[in-house]
């Protein structure tokens, strides 16, 4: 019995010791768990941003590769029956082109190192060929998955590519015109480009802004568009003295479907340049995005709608309204974060307006664009640019106007070059045979209508 109670009170005298051990086991078993809660917070959240900046990387990508579908289905319409095979040829081709070169020289042009000439080019590196994407520690530091932000980057470059498609469409040969595309994105629109999104002279000397490429990409694809369409000349028949002979497009419908197909493809373009998904402010910015860059189209249209019926007495040209959507669209991408919607709104108006107006200005320099590319996307591009420094403080008009410069001198000098060298080498325009029976049959020995007269 005594050596029970014994037991019973060493027991007693040992409880608090016990009951310290525990609760001093329990607090550091819970700040263990508070730290490794912590952690997992900490990790789990950079993961989440990393896989919400990839897919915003990835689904723009996508939604910008569409923007392909309707440049095709623009021009295709545009163009006059005869030509609509070689349009659509032209499409498909220049997009795969573009992603060829881009992959092989344009990616190590638009974004060299540091070092390299202070960043006003890039030297293309055997890299390019043999790079995968792989590494985990690369995309660990990165923030995304370095093949989302190539591939984002990459639909990019056909675009410029095909605003010279439309411009030169129904008398450029397929393979010269397959050429200049390669030079212009695996060099022009990469140099260009370099300058401002990779760190280059425009982004660190001058200030230049440019979110999404008013001038980068559209201006670039309007320019060269521009030198394209003065070396090769216009249609035959086009113009008699100081007469323009008019070439309606074959079909207006699917041209329709064009513009809707880049309108929607432009939130893409847009949106995701905002390069960022991973938090509640960068979903915030890329809905402002969206709303703007609608809300541009739409003053586009409208303006263009009201500035045509005035011009030709109470009708409105349907060309003219698709184009303005898209001049809209344009004017907006320089800047499509600060303006409020009622500022996109004016924006994309003017966008419209000078559409309208640019038209005939070519038509009397006698300069041939088929479907309007030069007004959507080299002078809207221009304007779009320039309005910038009224909604974004951080720019200057200055700055704006030294990009838009340096953009148009480098963009003429090189895109003359190269439509020179293949003008009188291998030569760039089709024969007057083949131009007046089509490109479809010339080119391409398939018609887009064969049931149906040409047009």
């Amino acid at each position: 019995m005594g050596q029970t109670i014994g037991r019973w009170l060493r027991g007693a005298a040992l409880l608090p010791v016990a009951l310290t051990a525990g609760v001093l086991a329990y607090a550091q078993e819970d700040d263990l768990a508070t730290r490794l809660a912590a952690l997992e917070e900490s990790v789990n959240g950079s993961a989440s941003a990393y896989v919400d900046n990839s897919y915003l990387f990835l689904i723009g990508g996508i939604i910008v590769m569409l923007m392909a579908a309707g440049f095709c289905m623009l021009e295709a319409g545009l163009v006059r029956s005869k030509n609509a095979a070689m349009q659509s040829t032209k499409n498909i081709a220049l997009y795969s082109i573009a992603g060829l070169m881009f992959w092989l020289v344009g990616y190590n042009v638009a974004y060299p190192s540091a070092t390299m000439l202070e960043g006003l080019v890039g030297v293309p590196s055997l890299d390019a060929f043999f790079w995968s994407g792989g590494d985990l520690s690369v995309q660990s530091d990165a923030g995304y998955a370095p093949a989302s932000d190539w591939f984002f980057q990459m639909v990019f470059v056909a675009t410029a590519a095909s605003i010279v498609s439309g411009t030169v469409a129904e008398r450029v040969k397929l393979w010269p015109f397959l050429i200049f595309t390669a030079v212009l994105t695996a060099l022009i629109y990469p140099i260009v480009a370099s300058w401002e999104w990779g760190g280059g002279y425009l982004d660190t000397v001058w200030g230049f802004s440019d979110f999404a490429g008013s001038t980068l990409v559209h201006s670039t694809g309007g320019w060269a568009a521009l030198v394209g369409a003065i070396v090769i000349g216009p249609r035959a028949g086009k113009y008699f003295g100081k007469q323009v002979h008019p070439m309606p497009g074959s079909n207006i419908p699917l041209a329709a479907l064009g513009t809707f197909i880049l309108w929607f493809g432009w939130f893409g373009f847009n949106g995701a340049s905002q390069l960022a998904a991973g938090t509640a402010a960068d979903i915030n910015a890329v809905a402002q995005i969206f709303a703007n860059t609608n809300m541009a189209a739409v003053g586009g249209v409208i303006a263009a709608m009201i500035t045509t019926s005035i011009m030709y007495k109470g009708k409105i040209d349907a060309t003219m309204v698709f184009n303005g959507a898209i001049g809209g669209l344009v004017s907006i991408t320089a800047e499509p974060l600060m303006p409020t919607m009622g500022q996109s709104v004016l924006i994309g108006g003017v966008g419209g307006i000078l559409v309208v107006l640019s038209v005939p200005l070519l038509d009397k320099l006698k300069i041939d664009d088929v479907v309007g590319a030069i007004p959507a996307h080299l002078v809207c591009g221009i304007w779009g640019t320039m309005i910038v420094a009224a909604t974004n403080t951080d720019a200057s008009y200055m700055g704006q106007f030294v990009g838009v410069a340096l953009t148009g001198v480098f963009v003429v000098a090189a895109s003359a070059v190269v439509w020179l060298l293949l003008k009188y080498t291998i030569g760039v325009r089709c024969s007057l045979e083949d131009e007046e029976m089509g490109l479809d049959k010339a080119e391409i020995g398939l018609e887009a209508y064969p049931e149906f007269s040409r047009g």
